[in-house]
Protein backbone atom coordinates (compact mmCIF):
# COMPACT_ATOMS: atom_id res chain seq x y z
CA UNK A 1 0.00 0.00 0.00
CA UNK A 2 1.57 3.44 -1.18
CA UNK A 3 1.00 5.88 1.55
CA UNK A 4 1.04 10.03 0.68
CA UNK A 5 3.72 12.31 1.37
CA UNK A 6 3.20 14.25 4.51
CA UNK A 7 1.33 17.25 3.78
CA UNK A 8 2.47 20.70 4.46
CA UNK A 9 0.03 21.85 7.72
CA UNK A 10 0.52 25.93 6.49
CA UNK A 11 -2.81 27.01 6.26
CA UNK A 12 -3.97 30.85 4.34
CA UNK A 13 -6.52 32.82 5.90
CA UNK A 14 -8.33 32.73 8.98
CA UNK A 15 -10.71 30.14 10.53
CA UNK A 16 -13.60 29.27 9.24
CA UNK A 17 -16.96 29.95 11.08
CA UNK A 18 -18.50 26.31 11.24
CA UNK A 19 -21.90 25.55 12.38
CA UNK A 20 -21.89 21.10 13.31
CA UNK A 21 -25.23 19.52 13.06
CA UNK A 22 -25.83 15.88 15.01
CA UNK A 23 -28.73 13.90 16.04
CA UNK A 24 -27.30 11.90 18.73
CA UNK A 25 -28.06 8.26 18.90
CA UNK A 26 -30.30 7.10 22.19
CA UNK A 27 -26.93 4.56 23.19
CA UNK A 28 -23.49 6.84 22.44
CA UNK A 29 -21.34 5.32 19.45
CA UNK A 30 -18.44 5.85 17.14
CA UNK A 31 -20.32 7.94 14.92
CA UNK A 32 -20.64 10.62 18.19
CA UNK A 33 -17.41 10.10 19.15
CA UNK A 34 -16.00 11.30 16.14
CA UNK A 35 -18.93 14.14 15.93
CA UNK A 36 -17.10 15.21 19.65
CA UNK A 37 -13.62 14.99 18.16
CA UNK A 38 -14.07 17.15 15.47
CA UNK A 39 -15.86 19.86 16.84
CA UNK A 40 -12.79 19.73 19.56
CA UNK A 41 -10.47 19.58 16.73
CA UNK A 42 -11.63 22.33 15.02
CA UNK A 43 -11.68 24.85 18.22
CA UNK A 44 -8.37 23.89 19.33
CA UNK A 45 -7.21 25.44 15.95
CA UNK A 46 -9.29 28.44 16.17
CA UNK A 47 -12.04 27.95 14.37
CA UNK A 48 -15.17 29.46 16.06
CA UNK A 49 -17.51 26.73 16.44
CA UNK A 50 -21.42 26.37 17.06
CA UNK A 51 -23.71 23.22 17.39
CA UNK A 52 -27.42 22.35 16.27
CA UNK A 53 -28.00 18.81 17.98
CA UNK A 54 -31.11 16.64 18.74
CA UNK A 55 -31.68 13.84 20.75
CA UNK A 56 -33.27 10.62 20.24
CA UNK A 57 -34.02 10.42 23.57
CA UNK A 58 -36.74 12.89 22.54
CA UNK A 59 -38.35 10.63 21.26
CA UNK A 60 -40.24 8.75 23.74
CA UNK A 61 -42.63 11.98 24.52
CA UNK A 62 -43.67 12.24 20.61
CA UNK A 63 -47.22 10.77 19.22
CA UNK A 64 -45.83 8.45 16.25
CA UNK A 65 -47.38 10.82 13.87
CA UNK A 66 -45.39 13.79 14.82
CA UNK A 67 -42.01 11.44 15.06
CA UNK A 68 -43.16 9.94 11.51
CA UNK A 69 -43.82 13.68 10.60
CA UNK A 70 -40.85 15.26 11.51
CA UNK A 71 -38.59 12.46 9.80
CA UNK A 72 -39.73 13.52 6.29
CA UNK A 73 -39.36 17.34 7.32
CA UNK A 74 -39.19 19.17 10.72
CA UNK A 75 -40.69 22.13 10.63
CA UNK A 76 -38.44 22.95 14.22
CA UNK A 77 -35.39 22.29 12.52
CA UNK A 78 -36.42 24.84 9.31
CA UNK A 79 -36.90 26.96 11.64
CA UNK A 80 -34.78 26.91 14.77
CA UNK A 81 -31.74 26.68 12.15
CA UNK A 82 -33.11 29.74 10.14
CA UNK A 83 -32.90 31.96 13.10
CA UNK A 84 -29.46 30.28 13.89
CA UNK A 85 -28.16 31.33 10.37
CA UNK A 86 -29.38 34.81 10.91
CA UNK A 87 -27.61 35.18 14.33
CA UNK A 88 -24.27 32.92 13.87
CA UNK A 89 -23.44 33.48 9.90
CA UNK A 90 -21.42 30.27 9.68
CA UNK A 91 -19.50 29.67 6.51
CA UNK A 92 -20.36 26.57 6.10
CA UNK A 93 -22.39 23.65 7.94
CA UNK A 94 -20.97 20.43 8.79
CA UNK A 95 -23.49 18.36 9.20
CA UNK A 96 -23.20 14.32 10.59
CA UNK A 97 -26.47 12.53 11.49
CA UNK A 98 -30.00 13.93 10.63
CA UNK A 99 -32.14 11.10 11.30
CA UNK A 100 -35.19 11.21 12.71
CA UNK A 101 -35.54 14.64 14.80
CA UNK A 102 -33.56 17.06 12.94
CA UNK A 103 -34.42 15.95 9.05
CA UNK A 104 -33.45 16.79 5.45
CA UNK A 105 -35.63 20.56 5.99
CA UNK A 106 -31.87 21.68 7.16
CA UNK A 107 -30.56 21.14 3.86
CA UNK A 108 -33.33 23.68 2.26
CA UNK A 109 -32.67 25.97 5.07
CA UNK A 110 -28.85 26.40 4.49
CA UNK A 111 -29.91 26.90 0.31
CA UNK A 112 -32.12 29.39 1.09
CA UNK A 113 -29.59 31.62 3.10
CA UNK A 114 -26.67 30.84 0.71
CA UNK A 115 -24.43 28.44 3.43
CA UNK A 116 -22.89 25.25 1.78
CA UNK A 117 -23.23 22.01 3.67
CA UNK A 118 -21.08 19.82 4.18
CA UNK A 119 -22.43 15.80 4.76
CA UNK A 120 -20.47 13.55 6.42
CA UNK A 121 -21.74 9.81 5.18
CA UNK A 122 -21.71 7.61 8.10
CA UNK A 123 -23.75 4.66 7.16
CA UNK A 124 -25.99 3.74 4.38
CA UNK A 125 -29.44 5.22 5.64
CA UNK A 126 -29.77 7.52 2.14
CA UNK A 127 -30.34 4.18 0.66
CA UNK A 128 -30.94 1.75 2.95
CA UNK A 129 -34.04 1.85 5.34
CA UNK A 130 -31.52 -0.74 8.12
CA UNK A 131 -28.66 1.53 7.04
CA UNK A 132 -26.14 -1.28 6.99
CA UNK A 133 -27.17 -3.32 3.95
CA UNK A 134 -27.81 -6.54 5.87
CA UNK A 135 -30.78 -8.59 6.07
CA UNK A 136 -31.57 -11.82 7.95
CA UNK A 137 -27.46 -11.99 8.66
CA UNK A 138 -26.70 -11.10 5.18
CA UNK A 139 -25.35 -8.63 2.79
CA UNK A 140 -28.57 -7.19 0.86
CA UNK A 141 -28.65 -4.52 -1.57
CA UNK A 142 -31.89 -4.60 -2.96
CA UNK A 143 -32.87 -1.06 -2.84
CA UNK A 144 -29.45 0.70 -3.86
CA UNK A 145 -29.58 2.15 -6.55
CA UNK A 146 -33.71 1.33 -6.55
CA UNK A 147 -37.18 2.38 -5.11
CA UNK A 148 -37.37 0.74 -1.49
CA UNK A 149 -40.29 -0.59 -1.85
CA UNK A 150 -38.77 -4.13 -0.72
CA UNK A 151 -37.69 -2.19 2.88
CA UNK A 152 -41.70 -1.57 3.49
CA UNK A 153 -42.51 -5.24 2.46
CA UNK A 154 -39.81 -7.07 4.74
CA UNK A 155 -40.14 -4.44 7.28
CA UNK A 156 -36.17 -3.77 7.39
CA UNK A 157 -36.83 -1.31 9.99
CA UNK A 158 -37.10 -2.65 13.30
CA UNK A 159 -39.44 -5.13 11.98
CA UNK A 160 -42.06 -2.59 11.33
CA UNK A 161 -43.81 -2.12 7.99
CA UNK A 162 -44.58 1.20 9.53
CA UNK A 163 -41.68 2.61 10.41
CA UNK A 164 -39.72 1.07 6.88
CA UNK A 165 -42.73 2.80 5.22
CA UNK A 166 -41.85 6.59 6.57
CA UNK A 167 -38.54 5.50 6.25
CA UNK A 168 -38.82 4.73 2.44
CA UNK A 169 -41.07 7.43 1.76
CA UNK A 170 -38.27 9.65 3.11
CA UNK A 171 -35.96 8.32 1.07
CA UNK A 172 -38.31 8.79 -2.47
CA UNK A 173 -39.33 12.11 -1.15
CA UNK A 174 -35.93 13.86 -1.07
CA UNK A 175 -34.93 11.99 -4.09
CA UNK A 176 -37.96 13.51 -5.63
CA UNK A 177 -36.81 17.15 -4.47
CA UNK A 178 -33.72 16.95 -5.47
CA UNK A 179 -32.25 17.12 -1.92
CA UNK A 180 -29.14 15.58 -2.06
CA UNK A 181 -28.45 16.46 -5.23
CA UNK A 182 -28.89 20.05 -5.18
CA UNK A 183 -28.23 21.26 -1.73
CA UNK A 184 -25.14 19.33 -0.20
CA UNK A 185 -22.15 20.77 -1.60
CA UNK A 186 -19.48 18.20 -0.10
CA UNK A 187 -19.94 14.70 0.93
CA UNK A 188 -17.39 13.07 3.01
CA UNK A 189 -16.87 8.98 2.64
CA UNK A 190 -14.76 7.28 4.72
CA UNK A 191 -13.14 5.37 2.25
CA UNK A 192 -12.72 4.19 -1.07
CA UNK A 193 -15.18 1.55 -0.85
CA UNK A 194 -17.97 3.77 1.28
CA UNK A 195 -17.41 5.86 -1.94
CA UNK A 196 -18.73 3.98 -4.51
CA UNK A 197 -21.29 2.52 -2.89
CA UNK A 198 -22.40 6.09 -2.55
CA UNK A 199 -22.00 7.11 -6.32
CA UNK A 200 -23.46 3.52 -7.11
CA UNK A 201 -26.83 4.47 -5.12
CA UNK A 202 -26.99 8.26 -6.84
CA UNK A 203 -25.17 10.70 -5.19
CA UNK A 204 -22.70 12.82 -7.59
CA UNK A 205 -19.19 11.54 -8.01
CA UNK A 206 -17.89 14.92 -8.13
CA UNK A 207 -18.67 16.11 -5.02
CA UNK A 208 -18.01 12.81 -2.94
CA UNK A 209 -14.58 13.07 -1.54
CA UNK A 210 -12.58 10.34 1.35
CA UNK A 211 -11.46 11.67 4.75
CA UNK A 212 -11.16 8.84 6.72
CA UNK A 213 -11.89 9.30 10.90
CA UNK A 214 -9.18 10.44 13.32
CA UNK A 215 -7.81 9.99 16.77
CA UNK A 216 -5.36 11.68 19.20
CA UNK A 217 -3.03 8.85 20.68
CA UNK A 218 0.58 8.97 21.57
CA UNK A 219 2.79 6.01 20.62
CA UNK A 220 2.17 3.53 22.61
CA UNK A 221 4.58 1.71 25.31
CA UNK A 222 6.56 -0.84 24.74
CA UNK A 223 6.10 -4.38 26.62
CA UNK A 224 5.07 -7.88 26.44
CA UNK A 225 1.23 -7.69 24.91
CA UNK A 226 -0.66 -11.10 25.02
CA UNK A 227 -4.20 -12.46 24.54
CA UNK A 228 -7.04 -11.10 21.34
CA UNK A 229 -9.67 -8.35 22.32
CA UNK A 230 -13.01 -7.55 20.68
CA UNK A 231 -14.49 -4.00 21.07
CA UNK A 232 -17.72 -3.01 20.17
CA UNK A 233 -21.53 -3.54 20.26
CA UNK A 234 -22.60 -7.14 20.78
CA UNK A 235 -25.41 -7.56 17.84
CA UNK A 236 -25.78 -9.87 15.10
CA UNK A 237 -24.06 -7.41 12.38
CA UNK A 238 -20.49 -7.06 14.47
CA UNK A 239 -20.29 -10.67 14.05
CA UNK A 240 -20.48 -11.70 17.67
CA UNK A 241 -22.18 -15.53 16.76
CA UNK A 242 -18.59 -15.79 14.30
CA UNK A 243 -15.97 -14.97 17.20
CA UNK A 244 -17.98 -17.09 19.70
CA UNK A 245 -17.52 -19.97 17.39
CA UNK A 246 -14.11 -19.35 16.45
CA UNK A 247 -12.88 -19.00 20.20
CA UNK A 248 -14.43 -22.38 21.67
CA UNK A 249 -12.34 -24.18 18.90
CA UNK A 250 -8.87 -22.13 20.49
CA UNK A 251 -8.41 -24.17 23.66
CA UNK A 252 -6.19 -22.40 25.97
CA UNK A 253 -6.74 -19.37 24.29
CA UNK A 254 -8.97 -16.52 25.48
CA UNK A 255 -10.20 -12.92 24.42
CA UNK A 256 -11.48 -10.20 26.08
CA UNK A 257 -14.97 -8.70 25.38
CA UNK A 258 -15.61 -5.52 25.83
CA UNK A 259 -19.44 -3.90 24.98
CA UNK A 260 -22.43 -4.34 25.70
CA UNK A 261 -25.84 -5.60 23.66
CA UNK A 262 -28.40 -8.05 22.67
CA UNK A 263 -25.86 -10.99 22.33
CA UNK A 264 -24.88 -10.40 25.90
CA UNK A 265 -25.79 -13.57 26.83
CA UNK A 266 -24.40 -15.49 24.42
CA UNK A 267 -21.11 -13.90 24.97
CA UNK A 268 -21.17 -14.78 28.43
CA UNK A 269 -21.98 -18.14 28.08
CA UNK A 270 -18.89 -18.67 24.95
CA UNK A 271 -16.00 -20.75 26.03
CA UNK A 272 -13.05 -18.91 25.82
CA UNK A 273 -14.65 -15.53 25.73
CA UNK A 274 -14.08 -13.37 29.03
CA UNK A 275 -17.08 -10.15 28.84
CA UNK A 276 -15.76 -7.16 30.40
CA UNK A 277 -18.67 -5.10 29.91
CA UNK A 278 -18.42 -1.95 28.99
CA UNK A 279 -15.69 0.41 29.78
CA UNK A 280 -15.08 4.61 29.06
CA UNK A 281 -12.54 5.13 26.01
CA UNK A 282 -9.40 5.61 28.64
CA UNK A 283 -9.76 2.09 30.17
CA UNK A 284 -10.30 0.54 26.51
CA UNK A 285 -7.03 2.04 25.61
CA UNK A 286 -5.22 0.00 28.34
CA UNK A 287 -6.74 -3.08 27.15
CA UNK A 288 -5.65 -2.08 23.69
CA UNK A 289 -1.84 -1.04 24.81
CA UNK A 290 -1.83 -4.70 26.51
CA UNK A 291 -3.66 -7.04 23.98
CA UNK A 292 -1.22 -8.94 20.92
CA UNK A 293 -4.40 -8.10 18.37
CA UNK A 294 -7.88 -7.02 18.16
CA UNK A 295 -10.70 -9.28 16.63
CA UNK A 296 -13.30 -7.04 14.44
CA UNK A 297 -15.40 -10.51 12.79
CA UNK A 298 -18.33 -7.51 11.33
CA UNK A 299 -20.59 -9.32 8.58
CA UNK A 300 -21.69 -6.46 7.13
CA UNK A 301 -20.51 -3.27 5.62
CA UNK A 302 -18.40 -1.45 8.07
CA UNK A 303 -17.74 2.32 6.87
CA UNK A 304 -15.15 3.11 9.61
CA UNK A 305 -14.89 1.43 12.41
CA UNK A 306 -13.32 4.02 15.13
CA UNK A 307 -11.98 1.02 16.84
CA UNK A 308 -9.48 0.27 14.14
CA UNK A 309 -8.04 3.72 14.23
CA UNK A 310 -7.52 3.35 17.89
CA UNK A 311 -5.93 -0.37 17.67
CA UNK A 312 -3.47 0.98 15.17
CA UNK A 313 -2.67 3.85 17.62
CA UNK A 314 -1.84 1.54 20.01
CA UNK A 315 0.32 -0.34 18.39
CA UNK A 316 -2.60 -3.58 17.48
CA UNK A 317 -2.68 -5.31 14.80
CA UNK A 318 -6.60 -6.39 13.61
CA UNK A 319 -7.84 -9.50 12.68
CA UNK A 320 -10.36 -8.52 10.65
CA UNK A 321 -13.51 -9.91 8.03
CA UNK A 322 -12.44 -9.15 4.59
CA UNK A 323 -15.82 -7.58 3.76
CA UNK A 324 -16.62 -3.67 2.60
CA UNK A 325 -13.63 -1.55 3.23
CA UNK A 326 -12.53 -3.85 6.43
CA UNK A 327 -10.26 -4.96 3.54
CA UNK A 328 -9.17 -1.93 2.22
CA UNK A 329 -8.49 -0.24 5.81
CA UNK A 330 -6.47 -3.69 7.20
CA UNK A 331 -3.56 -4.80 5.17
CA UNK A 332 -3.26 -8.52 5.04
CA UNK A 333 0.13 -9.40 6.47
CA UNK A 334 0.72 -5.53 7.65
CA UNK A 335 -1.28 -4.37 10.02
CA UNK A 336 -3.17 -7.78 10.83
CA UNK A 337 -4.96 -10.69 9.36
CA UNK A 338 -8.37 -10.88 7.07
CA UNK A 339 -10.71 -14.06 7.10
CA UNK A 340 -13.72 -14.64 5.52
CA UNK A 341 -16.61 -12.66 6.74
CA UNK A 342 -18.96 -15.13 8.67
CA UNK A 343 -16.10 -18.10 8.68
CA UNK A 344 -15.64 -19.13 12.19
CA UNK A 345 -13.29 -21.74 11.48
CA UNK A 346 -11.15 -19.41 9.29
CA UNK A 347 -11.15 -17.02 11.75
CA UNK A 348 -10.23 -19.90 13.99
CA UNK A 349 -6.69 -20.76 11.94
CA UNK A 350 -6.27 -16.58 11.62
CA UNK A 351 -6.36 -16.42 15.88
CA UNK A 352 -4.45 -19.20 16.12
CA UNK A 353 -1.64 -18.09 13.97
CA UNK A 354 -2.00 -14.71 15.84
CA UNK A 355 -1.52 -17.00 19.14
CA UNK A 356 1.74 -18.84 17.69
CA UNK A 357 3.16 -15.88 16.15
CA UNK A 358 3.76 -13.54 18.54
CA UNK A 359 6.88 -12.13 16.87
CA UNK A 360 4.94 -11.65 13.47
CA UNK A 361 2.12 -10.08 15.35
CA UNK A 362 4.47 -7.58 17.00
CA UNK A 363 6.24 -6.31 13.92
CA UNK A 364 2.45 -5.74 12.84
CA UNK A 365 1.60 -3.75 15.91
CA UNK A 366 4.30 -1.42 14.54
CA UNK A 367 3.37 -1.39 10.93
CA UNK A 368 -0.40 -0.08 12.53
CA UNK A 369 1.35 2.43 14.11
CA UNK A 370 3.47 3.69 11.37
CA UNK A 371 0.05 3.66 9.47
CA UNK A 372 -1.73 5.45 12.13
CA UNK A 373 0.91 8.45 11.75
CA UNK A 374 1.01 8.66 7.99
CA UNK A 375 -2.77 8.76 7.89
CA UNK A 376 -4.76 8.83 10.43
CA UNK A 377 -3.44 11.65 12.87
CA UNK A 378 -5.69 15.20 14.29
CA UNK A 379 -2.96 16.82 11.72
CA UNK A 380 -3.67 14.92 8.79
CA UNK A 381 -7.48 14.65 9.04
CA UNK A 382 -7.56 19.03 10.07
CA UNK A 383 -5.61 19.54 7.26
CA UNK A 384 -8.39 17.41 4.88
CA UNK A 385 -11.01 18.98 6.42
CA UNK A 386 -10.35 22.61 6.39
CA UNK A 387 -9.39 21.55 2.33
CA UNK A 388 -13.37 20.25 1.95
CA UNK A 389 -14.60 23.24 3.89
CA UNK A 390 -12.89 25.67 0.74
CA UNK A 391 -14.00 23.35 -1.85
CA UNK A 392 -17.71 23.56 -0.18
CA UNK A 393 -17.16 27.50 0.00
CA UNK A 394 -15.71 28.43 -3.00
CA UNK A 395 -18.79 25.89 -4.59
CA UNK A 396 -20.94 28.63 -3.60
CA UNK A 397 -19.49 31.55 -4.68
CA UNK A 398 -19.03 30.66 -8.26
Amino acid sequence: MNLPAAPDLRQEGPPERVLVVHNYYQQRGGEDAVVASEVALLRERGHAVETYTRHNDDLAGMPRFAAARDTLWSSRTARELDALLEAYRPQVIHVHNTFPLISASLYWAAARRGVPVVQTLHNFRLFCAQAMFLRQGAVCEDCLGRLPWRAVARRCYRDSTAQSAVLASNQVLHRALGTYRKHVARYIALNEFCRAKFIQGGLPAERMVVKPNFVDLPAPPSGARRGGLFVGRLSVEKGVATLAAAAAALPGQTIDVVGTGPLEPEVKAAANLRWLGWMDAAAVYEHMRAAAFLVLPSIWYENFPRTIVEAFACGLPVVAARIGALAELVEDGVTGLLFNPGDAQDLARQLQWACSNPARIIDMGRAARSRYEALYTPDQNYLQLRTIYRQAIASVQK
